[in-house]
């Protein structure tokens, strides 16, 4: 085996937890590939010879350039046009996960309520959250990685789990639970009556759309059953040429793709808690649909 033969091989070992850190950190695909393969460059041109441990190295080199990365794309998001979702993301962990633990924490990571929360930690505080929360790295490794004493690292993983603790949602739901409550959301907004509909809702319910300003939906958070029903209603009866629903696992959660046309229109997971949905989240700006339907 040649050297750039074991390099790769190492690289490939690896790659599924660097991307996993990556798009914890950035929410969008194209950014933790080109973080994922800016590290490789960086490996492959390397003296590994020195390296003990790669998969520590590769890890430090992606999410010190995801820190970085993440530092440039904050100020693009302050002007997007109306929520900002992160890019819906299919999860199917398989037999690689088959502890149910480890399964449930991976998915809790990468759920759209969490990785909206993590967006108003600094970069450092959710290289932190995501090495420690996510991944289970040890304090001293972190520190390593992120070139802090261990101390402030402490310090940094106390204050991004307070203020995460704080915002998140506070609830656990059975899978096949949330699988029938988003089956019966979808029959009672495109078939039921309205008051099927409002039957699902909890009255605090809130929606939160992502359109990028390219397509059309709601540019603010809409809340109460009410008003996020009949929004849903009047959606769902608009006219769509040969639409389509596809059920997936969306970001750890069950959710759905709808497409019309043949091409991606909206993915929407839910939040449910007590046998009611307490959030809906619809992505239908075009740019971020593309990886669900391949």
């Amino acid at each position: 085996m040649t050297a750039c033969d074991a390099a790769l091989e190492a690289f490939e070992e690896h790659r599924s937890v660097l991307t996993g850190v990556a798009y914890r950190m950035l929410g969008r695909v194209t950014d933790a590939e080109d973080v994922v393969q800016e590290t490789w460059l960086r490996w492959s041109g390397a003296d590994r010879g020195d390296v003990r441990d790669p998969r520590g190295y590769l890890v430090r080199v992606a999410t010190r350039l995801a820190v970085d990365r993440l530092r440039q794309v904050q100020a693009r998001r302050e002007a997007y046009v109306g929520p900002w979702l992160p890019e819906p993301i299919a999860t199917d962990y398989g037999p690689a996960v088959p502890d149910t633990a480890e399964r449930a924490v991976l998915a809790d990571s990468v759920s759209l309520a969490v990785l909206v929360v993590l967006e108003s930690l600094s970069p450092l505080e959710r290289a932190v959250f995501v090495l420690r929360e996510a991944f289970g790295f040890p304090f001293g490794e972190i520190a390593v990685t992120l070139d802090r004493s261990e101390a402030s690292v402490r310090q940094l993983a106390s204050r991004a789990r307070r203020h995460v603790d704080e915002r998140r949602p506070r609830f656990t739901v059975d899978p096949a639970e949330q699988r029938d409550l988003t089956e019966k959301f979808l029959a009672a907004a495109t078939g039921g009556s309205i008051e099927n509909l409002l039957e699902l809702l909890a009255p605090d319910v809130r929606l939160v759309g992502d359109s990028g300003g390219k397509v059309k939906a709601p540019l603010r958070v809409i809340e109460t059953a009410d008003k996020v029903g009949r929004f849903l209603y009047a959606v769902a009866h608009q006219p769509r040429p040969e639409a389509e629903v596809r059920f997936l696992e969306i970001n750890g959660r069950p959710g759905a793709l709808v497409l019309s046309g043949g091409r991606p229109d909206t993915a929407f997971t839910l939040d449910v808690a007590d046998g009611r949905i307490v959030a809906v989240y619809l992505v239908r700006n075009p740019d971020k649909l593309g990886g669900l339907a391949a």
